[in-house]
């Protein structure tokens, strides 16, 4: 979406109008993929799933469950309503974050720049001893920022993969392959497809707990027809799973 905008940010702003040239234009260059950084990072750890659980629940997400502090833990621990609310804010973080990397960087800089650090914030949060969710939701909307039709293909073959599988996490898998090459495909450009590469790693890494459940069978599939259990039923759930 961004790359159909005027493309002007600040940090050509401030080059132009001080005339800076040499050192002093890679100053502030410097400068302005530093706060593109800071600005996606800090709006990254904002998680959440663990701000809704604790203002709204009065719990930690990460205490139950799969203790992941993302939607679909929502979804299965505390229902459809807060998983709804924790999407939402994730992906509103994550648009904030792009945008504010395009104003002051650049669609082909600053905005892949700050988008992959809310990524990054939101797995490894300052905020919540670096202990955070997988960055599937806000990836999508980095992407959708970024190129929609990167977005539309990631979301079709999320929904046939969840749709025919129901592992969330095969489809955020394979989204997360297919990032970076979409990227490629559609958006080409040296920053875009580097932050799109480590994105993909920080992902799979994130998942890597499920992929050796998937391997072995033991990966647990969404329902979203499933009535909402408490968080004592669930936990027990888990314990009577885990002894039998």
């Amino acid at each position: 979406m961004l790359r159909f905008l005027p493309q002007w940010n600040l940090v050509d702003l401030i080059c132009d109008a001080l005339h800076l040239t040499g050192d002093a234009t890679l100053i502030v260059s410097v400068a302005g993929i530093l706060l593109c950084i800071a600005v996606g990072y800090l709006l990254g750890s904002l998680n959440s799933a663990i701000i809704i659980s604790r203002l709204f629940l009065h719990r930690d997400i990460r205490a139950h469950g799969s203790k992941n502090a993302g939607a679909t833990n929502m979804l299965r621990t505390y229902g459809t309503k807060y998983a709804v609310m924790t999407l939402a804010c994730d992906m509103l973080k994550a648009a904030i974050a792009t945008t504010l990397g395009y104003v002051i960087g650049s669609v082909f800089i600053g905005a892949p720049i700050a988008g992959f650090f809310c990524i990054f914030g939101h797995m490894f949060p300052v905020f919540y001893r670096f202990k955070g969710g997988k960055g599937v939701a806000c990836t999508g909307i980095v992407a959708l920022m970024l190129d929609p039709w990167t977005f539309l293909i990631m979301l079709i073959c999320f929904v046939v993969i969840t749709a025919g599988t129901r592992y969330v996490s095969l489809a955020s898998i394979m989204c997360g392959f297919l990032y970076p090459l979409l990227l490629r495909a559609f958006f080409p450009g040296g920053w875009v497809i580097l932050m799109g590469i480590l994105t993909t790693a920080f992902v799979i890494f994130m998942h890597r707990e499920n992929i050796k459940r998937l391997w072995n069978g033991k990966e647990s599939k969404i329902s979203f027809s499933r009535k909402k259990k408490t968080d004592e039923s669930t936990d027990a759930a888990e314990s009577e799973g885990g002894k039998s």
